[in-house]
């Protein structure tokens, strides 16, 4: 396998626009890239949207976003306090919210759920991500769940083990609201970057994966 790089030559910082629909979500699907991106890209530009983020979950995501991107620059987080479970049915409201993203800037990466995540919130975030950001760069993360959803991604984002484990430690020191899940666990999170690092092959032997539907060399 041979890597990509993020860098188009422009000399402008990347602008990378992060999309949960709950608000731990970005941190679960892909908070070990965000914080190897932060490391690599010091001067990237992270805009931060959750769509339910209501009472203590609103104050775990605005803390969870300033942790994970660390010194770079970001813009929001932005909350929303869409329902959690209701999206699909105000569909309206969630697309005019993208909408009013599309206009503000134009992110050079963008991630986003599954869109063949079991969630209905997490599908219709990923298909309004599409229908918006048409000719940007797309990764689609994954959340586990007990619906058994994961599939074949094909985009693999290698990651040190000091990075996993600050990953993961973030997840449960910031989070205590998801405790009582019993998959919400340390090992959980460890599991499936430890098989996603085995998959591609990684040198520390962890990674986090991404489906990717469009990508121009």
């Amino acid at each position: 396998m041979r890597p990509l790089s993020l860098r188009n030559g422009s000399a402008l910082p990347l602008q990378i626009l992060c999309l949960g629909a709950h608000s731990d979500d970005i941190e679960i699907g892909c908070g070990g890239t965000i914080l190897r991106l932060a490391q690599q890209f010091p001067d990237c530009v992270f805009h931060w949207v959750v769509f339910s983020a209501v009472g203590v979950r609103a104050a775990e995501a605005e803390r969870a976003a300033t942790l994970f991107v660390g010194s770079n620059t970001i813009e929001g987080p932005l909350l929303k306090s869409f329902q959690d479970g209701f999206m699909p049915f105000v569909g309206s409201e969630v697309k005019t919210v993208f909408e009013e993203l599309k206009k503000e800037f134009s992110p050079d990466l963008i991630f986003t759920h599954n869109h063949k995540d079991a969630h209905q919130d997490h599908r219709l975030l990923a298909d309004l991500t599409w229908n918006t950001f048409r000719d940007h760069l797309i990764l689609e993360y994954e959340i586990p769940k007990y619906d058994g959803d994961f599939g074949r991604p094909c985009v693999f984002v290698p990651l040190d083990s000091d990075v996993c484990r600050k990953k993961v430690d973030y997840l449960m020191e910031l989070f205590p609201s998801q405790h009582t899940k019993h998959w919400f666990q340390a090992d959980t999170f460890f599991s499936l970057m430890r098989l996603r690092g085995m998959e591609c092959n990684a040198p520390s032997g962890y990674a986090e994966a991404f489906y990717c539907h469009k990508l121009v060399l």
